[in-house]
This record gives structure tokens, sequence and C-alpha cells, in this order.
């Protein structure tokens, strides 16, 4: 699956033929993404999430997309309880459309609304939302997740043309960060990619300017100041001593600009 996917284990297209008696029953519960630990972030959605979470930037070559990291160690997701429940404050759209996401279609000419067939709350039992109604048209509730699937293929659109920018200006190194947690072991989070701050106050006037012009060098800062979220983030998980948050935080300063296998 592309990386828009990752959450995804079986999305199929949503259509009044094979969906009509299909019901959604949404709510609280986010197990379904318990084991990641990053997930791609919206331009739009930076300055909300650098309140509490370090976005950085994933990929390679010429697909690079912003991401929110989510834990510190592969597999674990350290905003979900053994509930479900989200413990941070801020949900990324990437999790919020779930279960529903586009798809190109064969002709990679048009988007399809696909929806993840796998989805606990996806029944036949009347429970939730219906997708289509008697007559096969659909929901006022479906067109709700259409919307809002479409505004979100939208702005990662716009996202990309950001991350072009970085991109096409040298803006980004690869970066790794280092903690030593409560119990004497080590976690390291590596193939990613930071802006760096110095490559981007010697960009020319007039570059600086237009980024200025279009938020995205409000974006580039927002993005430099979350990373100072990693040290909490890794004492959320692993309990640590104050002690160990200036450890931690000078390992992941040192780390910020080396270049590490992905």
């Amino acid at each position: 699956m592309t990386k828009q996917l990752m959450i995804y284990e079986r999305a199929v297209p949503v259509s009044s033929q094979s969906h009509r008696e299909w019901s959604v029953k949404m709510g609280n519960d986010y197990s379904f993404a318990n084991s990641v630990n990053s997930v791609p972030l919206l331009a739009a959605e930076f300055r909300t999430a650098a309140q509490e979470y370090a976005i950085v930037f994933a990929g390679d070559g010429n697909d690079v997309v912003p991401s929110v990291i989510l834990g510190v160690r592969d597999g674990e997701n350290s905003n979900v309880d053994a509930d479900g429940a989200w413990t941070g404050n801020y949900v990324p759209a990437f999790l919020r459309r779930y279960p529903f996401v586009f798809s190109r279609s064969d002709d990679q000419k048009e988007f399809v609304l696909c929806i993840d067939e796998s989805f606990d709350g996806f029944n036949t039992d009347g429970k939730g939302e219906r997708l289509f109604d008697s007559e096969g048209e659909r929901t006022a509730f479906l067109k709700d997740k259409l919307t809002f699937v479409s505004e979100y293929q939208a702005l990662f659109e716009r996202t990309a043309v950001f991350c072009k920018r970085l991109q096409d200006h040298n803006l980004l190194d690869e970066a790794q960060a280092q903690f030593n947690l409560a119990d004497g072991q080590t976690a390291a989070l590596s193939g990613f990619f930071t802006i760096n701050r110095e490559k981007l106050k010697a960009l020319p006037s007039e570059v600086l300017l237009e980024m200025m012009g279009t938020d995205e060098l409000e974006l580039c800062y927002a993005h430099l100041f979350s990373l100072g979220n990693l040290t909490p983030m890794a004492q959320k998980v692993t309990g640590s001593a104050p002690q160990d948050s200036a450890t931690a935080k000078k390992k992941t300063t040192a780390k910020a600009k080396t270049k590490t296998d992905a």
C-alpha cells in the first residue's frame, strides 16, 4: 500500500451495489492506530500539532511528506491507551478520516472514495450511520465523509507543493534522535528529515519573501519549534526522571543533522 494507506487493511471502493445495506459506527476508539509511531500530517495542521507533537519529514527521493511522531519505538503509539482512547489533545486528520480514504482510479485520472472493510465499526446490523438509503442514494453521513476526504486530499496536494519547495532549495537534512530510557535501555528514531535552520536563513531574500507570503516560512519555524517535543514525548512513554530529560534533549540535538541509515 502507499504511505496514505498505511493503516488500512482492506480498502475497497464504496458503492451502492456492494454497501447498500452497510452501516458505519464511529466513536472514540483509536485501537486501529496503536501500532503506528508516526502518520502523515497536513501543512494546515502544523500550528496545532506543533504544540504537543514533533513534526518531521519522512520518505525518500522526491516523495517526502510531513509526519507527526507519535511514539519513540517502532510499533508503539504513546497516544493510544489500553482501551483505545486517544490520550493526546489533537488527533491528526489522517486518523480522523479513517475508515475512509481516497485511492486513484486505474487510469490515475480520478479519485475513488474507499472504506476499510476490516474496520470494526463496519456492519450490516444497522449500528451507527447508513452509507446509502433504501433507494441506494448516498446518505448525509456519507456525503459529509466524502466532503471531509475531498478537503483532506486538496490540502494534501498543497502540502506536497510546500515539500517540493524544501527539496528544491535543499533545506532538508537526514536526522535521528536518541533517548536514554528510565529502565537503562535506549531508544532511537531514524529515517526522517528536518529543516536545516542555517540553510533556511541563508536563502535569497526574494525566496524568503515569497515563502513569507505563502505562509511556508511560518510552517518551517513551526516544524523547528515542534522538535522540542521529542524529549517530553519520550518521558511520557518511559517515565524518565527530570535529569534524564536534559540528557535526551542533548542527544536529540546532537544527532539532528547526522546522516543515518533509514
